[in-house]
């Protein structure tokens, strides 16, 4: 297996040999992508070898064996639930090899939930190399696109989140946020992709209002540098136009006069700021200008007139901001480069000035092990994606197939085996296979399996919701009111974006239903969502209050009959408890009687006390 490019030592951008670096990133792209299938033996061969004896591969008889076919007879297909007894000894502080011979550096939280809360996936020091390639591979794809980004900066909207330990003393916090702590970021060699008009201090601020407002400022300072605009999500980038809206006329006052808000009050990013920040009062004139005028359209371009492209994720649940982006940005290229989660990074997109529906990701066979599930299909040939994970019977894993093995069009679960500790694990993406980069497949993303609502990190599933529907109700009891029937959609009109739930109601009871009830019913569905989703309205304010419609009486008949006239099945139709279909919407918006917003945020703790809890008591 070829060697990944090693990082340079820091060099000037005088000295720094781009077009040498980006050949030696595509002949390594071009390399393993023509053989994936022996990369791939060689890569799973080293994970079973290195973890020949730890705990979980005794467990199942591995030990010792390094075959595929070994592997595949006697490791099983899981899903989080399965190695949750595991991964509590780790977290609890057991030193023992249980999953993986290199020791657990750090847990990653995963956005994903498991029975409401994160999930923890372990991780050691040597992934941080692993993600350093892919993200040093997204320069070397890009030029080929678009020239000269070396010429400039990308103001990119990269922030920290909360961070805990758990009882044995592992830090546990999101992928990104170890990324950004960690001395590849810090301490980065010179690179163009990473050349940002954000200094780190303010990338690193834990203070979101101070981290947003000063990336903001700096960006606005170096606004001719700008050559690329971009988050890490669609809706990140949209809430950092947002903040601008909200928060112009200080950003102006502070670049008229030079001098940094008395709202910023970390020392480190005070000082990094005053690095750049020089009293410009044309600099503020202009923006007051176009921040002032009637319309938003085209802001983007209007204060960042060389801006190439948006790099944000826009697919999945992303690809309902695509709209706003593209108003915002004046229809700028929307670029997702790459795609990765908590479990592992996968892949590069090698085609990134492509169409947003028309995204796909070449996974880079170094990265993991990668087996596929082929998607479950039901009579009417429709994907199940609200199918729920579970671990697979003897048969059912005999259907996983290899990287090489896929067949165009087909929809596939993604299982991964990492040099990390976990084996045989269910992710729960959905990937259409598209095309293919010599001997590799090219994915479409589809979905995330089980998820009917999604604002940003959040995800919330059907039988969550169902289960926050059901504790709300009980505010509606001693009125003799009950919901006949309910369905839901992200809102993402509104910045922040918000969680709509339209409810249809049996009223049995004389006395009125007070506007406070409903709202305490808002509240009460909230309060019983996820940490991700308390965290994102409570903490980060990524997320808006969550809002209920009531709709007149026979509105999902209305419904019901829309969906068939549509195309339906009579005799298969069932509510559905998410509606993306916009005549659906049409149909529930038309019969609205009234509607009630969450009054507060709902309770949020940093630190996931939870881990310490039932969980860990295992």
């Amino acid at each position: 297996m070829p060697e990944a490019p090693k990082p340079s030592p820091p060099r000037s951008p005088s000295s720094y040999n781009l077009s040498e670096k980006n050949r030696k990133a595509l002949e390594f792209i071009e390399d393993v992508t023509s053989r994936p299938d022996e990369v791939q033996g060689r890569v799973l061969s080293e994970i079973l070898s290195r973890n020949a004896h730890v705990g979980y591969l005794r467990r199942h008889n591995l030990e010792g064996r390094t075959d595929r076919e070994s592997f595949k007879r006697l490791i099983p297909v899981i899903t989080y639930e399965d190695i949750q007894p595991d991964i509590s000894r780790i977290a609890n502080g057991d030193k023992s090899p249980v999953l993986c011979s290199h020791p657990i550096s750090e847990f990653l939280t995963s956005s994903g939930t498991s029975g409401g809360e994160r999930k923890l996936m372990p991780t050691i020091e040597e992934e941080l190399d692993r993600r350093s390639l892919l993200y040093s591979l997204l320069m070397p794809v890009m030029s080929q696109f678009v020239p000269d980004l070396d010429k400039g900066k990308g103001m990119y909207f990269l922030f920290i989140k909360s961070e805990a330990k758990t009882p044995g003393g592992l830090v546990a916090r999101p992928v990104l946020t170890s990324y950004y702590k960690s001395s590849h970021f810090k301490n980065r060699p010179f690179d163009p992709y990473t050349n940002y008009t954000s200094p780190n201090e303010a990338i690193l601020c834990p203070d979101s209002y101070q981290s947003m407002y000063s990336q903001l400022l700096c960006g606005l300072c170096q606004r001719m540098e700008v050559l690329r605009v971009g988050a890490v999500f669609a809706s990140g980038f949209i809430r950092a136009i947002r903040f601008l809206e909200k928060h112009w006329p200080q950003l102006c006052y502070d670049i008229r006069s030079g001098i940094l808000s008395s709202d910023i009050t970390d020392p480190s990013v005070r000082e990094a700021v005053s690095r750049i920040l020089r009293p410009d009062p044309a600099l503020a004139n202009f923006i007051e200008a176009q921040c002032g005028s009637q319309s938003w359209a085209g802001i983007i371009t209007r204060l960042w007139p060389n801006t190439k492209y948006v790099d944000v994720i826009v697919t999945g649940t992303m690809s309902q901001y695509i709209p706003t982006l593209d108003y915002y940005s004046n229809g700028l290229p929307l670029v997702c480069t790459m795609y990765a989660s908590s479990e592992c990074y996968f892949g590069v997109n090698l085609n990134p000035m492509c169409k947003p529906s028309e995204v796909t990701y070449t996974l880079i066979p170094t990265m993991a092990y990668f087996e596929f599930l082929p998607v479950n299909r039901n009579t009417n040939g429709a994907t199940n994606p609200l199918s729920k994970p579970r671990s697979l019977n003897e048969k059912e894993q005999q259907e996983l197939v290899d990287l090489v093995d896929l067949k165009l069009g087909q929809e596939y679960e993604l299982v991964v085996t990492t040099y990390a500790g976990l084996y045989r694990y269910r992710v729960g993406d959905v990937l259409r296979v598209a095309g293919f980069k010599n001997k590799a497949p090219q994915f479409n993303f589809i979905c995330r399996k089980n998820v009917v609502l999604s604002i940003d990190a959040d995800k919330t599933d059907e039988v969550e919701l169902q289960n926050a529907v059901r504790n709300a109700l009980n505010h509606l009891t001693p009125f003799g009111a009950t919901v006949t029937e309910y369905t839901s959609y992200a809102d993402t009109t509104t910045i922040p974006g918000h969680y709509v739930l339209f409810w249809e109601l049996a009223l049995n009871g004389s006395t009125a239903i007070p506007p406070s009830v409903y709202e305490d019913c808002c509240l009460a569905i909230e309060e019983s969502l996820n940490s991700v989703y308390r965290q994102g309205r409570a903490s980060d304010k990524s997320i808006g209050p969550l809002e209920i419609r009531i709709v007149e009486s026979g509105t999902f008949d209305k419904l019901m009959d829309c969906a068939i006239s549509y195309g339906a099945s009579i005799n298969q139709y069932k509510t559905p408890r998410c509606v993306k279909f916009a005549p659906l919407l049409e149909v529930l918006n038309s019969r609205v009687t009234s509607n009630y917003f969450s009054p507060k945020c709902p309770k949020w703790v940093p630190g996931h006390k939870q881990w310490c809890n039932q969980e860990l008591k295992q």
